[in-house]
């Protein structure tokens, strides 16, 4: 008789039915205790033992790992297990703007590829067609699930290498590029706006250059409208937890006359709405919210900015609420306001991020020097 083969050897065994020899392998256990096995075959027992050479050699390497059904994983496998798994805490809509990245770009074009078999170049190639359609933020988004997506596949054993580490990501198509009101423009949308539900806030978002998340989650506890001076605490957000975008965000803000103008009468104005909907109001003690006081999301700011944007002679297709920061931005650079002090105002960790995300709205010429210098060296050709 032939020798029984040893634990972690495997087995090969004849199907009747399929009429092929099986190789099969144990490389591991389910958290139940249910074995998970890694199975090959091939038509003659020679075929089938190099089937299970193969499945042994892989299992030593750490490259057979298998998504629990005995199945080796796949890209699919690793980015599902990272959205479920790799996204807790986060908030809802990163999680479902990540999803829809996913189940749109990555699963359609990688998920069916086996990870261990998945190489750089293939990467590339992913990387390159989707460059051709999606713009450079949306591509180094699509980049970087995957790569989380594999690093934690790859910190379970079920895949040695990440090859999205050695991939460039490239240049994709131009975004939408934010821009800016104009001083005539801003005022114009000021008038329009003026005896409308969304009056206070864009006031507000333009004269303060608080982000539209900082706004929706502003309570009237963190108003001060009787002090000298009047200000605005921007220590909420609407993110997971509440916390703002970073460190520096966390920040008071003094507040113009025409907004402390603004507040009151939206305070007013709300007052008599409460009263109204006394039997179906929900009191979150929030500054902007529905007629029933209830948190603004994305969508209601945008649409009710949209009705005021033709009024003033603007484009609704062409605006959205975040470029109210960018505005704010923008008409302190123009009356020569330092990045420092600007970076500042809206909760920038540098002036890097100042001038980066808002470049188009930061002056371009640093003035100062130019003036002391002619006052040095006054006009004139150089005496004999």
């Amino acid at each position: 008789m032939p020798a029984r083969r040893s634990r972690g050897d495997g087995g090969l065994s004849w199907d009747d039915k399929r009429k092929r020899w099986i190789a099969s392998l144990t490389i591991g256990y389910t958290p139940d205790g249910k074995r998970i096995v890694k199975r090959g075959s091939g038509r003659t027992k020679t075929e089938a033992q190099r089937k299970l050479r193969e499945i042994i050699r892989e299992d030593e390497d750490g490259t057979a790992a298998t998504n629990g059904k005995g199945k080796a994983s796949t890209v699919a496998d690793a980015v599902r297990d990272w959205l479920k798994f790799g996204l807790a805490g986060r908030d809802t809509a990163t999680v479902t703007k990540c999803t829809i990245l996913a189940d749109t770009h990555i699963i359609p074009a990688l998920g069916a590829r086996k990870l261990r078999e998945l190489s750089a170049d293939d990467v590339d190639r992913w990387l390159a067609d989707r460059a051709k359609i999606l713009s450079s933020a949306t591509v180094a988004m699509l980049h970087s699930i995957l790569r989380r997506a594999i690093t934690r596949a790859q910190a379970r054993e079920k895949v040695k290498r990440n090859v999205a580490l050695l991939c460039e990501i490239p240049e994709g198509q131009e975004g939408r590029s934010s821009k800016s009101l104009t001083f005539d423009q801003a005022e114009a949308l000021l008038a329009a706006a003026s005896n409308t539900a969304m009056f206070a806030y864009i006031v507000v978002s333009l004269l303060t250059g608080a982000r539209t998340e900082e706004l929706r989650a502003l309570t009237w506890a963190h108003v001060s409208l009787d002090t000298v001076p009047p200000f605005i605490a921007v220590w909420r957000s609407v993110r997971a937890k509440g916390d703002t975008k970073t460190r520096k965000s966390r920040r008071t803000l003094e507040l113009a006359v025409r907004c402390v103008d603004a507040l009151r009468l939206h305070h007013e104005l709300q007052d008599k709405i409460r009263s109204d909907m006394s039997s179906t109001w929900q009191d979150n003690d929030l500054v902007f919210c529905t007629n029933l006081g209830t948190p603004l999301d994305a969508a209601n700011v945008r649409r009710s900015f949209r009705k005021v944007l033709k009024p003033a002679g603007l484009n609704p297709a062409d605006w959205t609420p975040r470029e109210l920061r960018h505005s704010f931005v923008s008409l302190l650079s123009d009356d020569g306001v330092p990045t420092e002090k600007i970076a500042q105002l809206v909760g920038h960790a540098s002036t890097v991020t100042t001038e980066r995300v808002y470049r188009h709205q930061i002056r371009p010429v640093v003035q100062g020097g130019a003036e002391v210098m002619d006052r040095l060296f006054p006009d004139g050709a150089p005496s004999a």
